[in-house]
């Protein structure tokens, strides 16, 4: 299976040390070697409205443990409220670039950034909207379709409390094809959904030192951090040794909003 990792923040803040340690799992400590994805939303706060709707968007087909792109991703602070990241193990479609994690649609004016973990069998939704896959996979296909329903379901931009419930709807029946675990983002929120593994921390005042399951390195967060920020991670399996993280239940979706869970 693939692994995820997302973050929501409620201020601008860098991906670096989960990175670091998740993307060992691309090939080094773990055998997810057919590619890797991440996004970073990014905003420009001195244009009104504005909000993040930038996008970064980085996808190399080499394994992320290797990969001279996620090097330079593990060295270069992006800072973001929204970050999707994925490391591949291909069930459906080939190794190559179009098939590789994240995926990106525009929808209501806004990017929507898509991961996902799993293998849905016979899956062949009619699409008969803007949403074609440009790749072969499984997850790409799931997207379009999300985003061709989602598009149906709403005139114009819901809030997120409606969009998770239509995502939850969604997901229900996907989910009936197989293992869907998934994250998606518009850079407003990120909805994450489980099948099968998936885990997230919440991180805030008073901040403490956490050490990587995959590598030797700890950071000590009080140190890069304000008393006000806050910082939700989720991943398929812990990034680190001394947090507590918390397991999804088996068809649960959650959303994160401002660095927090928000209210189902």
């Amino acid at each position: 299976m693939c692994q995820l990792l997302g973050m929501n923040c409620n201020a601008p803040t860098d991906v670096t040390f989960s990175f670091r340690g998740f993307a060992q799992r691309g090939g080094h400590t773990d055998h997810h070697a057919d590619g890797w994805g991440i996004a970073f939303f990014e905003g420009d706060d001195s244009v009104a409205g504005a909000g993040d709707k930038g996008l970064r968007h980085f996808v190399d087909h080499q394994p992320a443990s290797s990969s001279p792109v996620a090097e330079l991703i593990s060295r270069y602070p992006i800072k973001s409220r929204n970050v999707i990241s994925h490391i591949r193990k291909a069930t459906q479609g080939r190794v190559a670039l179009e098939n590789c994690h994240p995926f990106v649609r525009e929808l209501w004016g806004r990017y929507w950034v898509f991961a996902h973990n799993g293998d849905l069998k016979d899956f062949s939704p009619r699409l008969h909207g803007s949403f074609r896959p440009v790749g072969s996979t499984d997850s790409e296909r799931a997207f379009c379709w999300i985003m061709q329903e989602m598009a149906k379901s709403h005139a114009g931009v819901p809030s997120v409390r409606e969009l998770s419930i239509t995502l939850r709807e969604l997901a229900a029946q996907i989910a009936g094809h197989g293992t869907f675990n998934f994250l998606l983002s518009n850079g407003q929120a990120l909805w994450a959904h489980a099948s099968t593994n998936l885990y997230y921390v919440e991180r805030k005042h008073p901040f403490a030192h956490a050490t990587l399951s995959d590598e030797d390195v700890s950071v000590n967060f009080a140190e890069h951090t304000r008393p006000t920020d806050k910082v939700a991670v989720v991943v398929t399996a812990p990034l680190t040794t001394n947090e507590q993280w918390t397991a999804f239940a088996p068809g649960e979706l959650k959303v994160f909003e401002d660095g927090a869970l928000a209210a189902a």
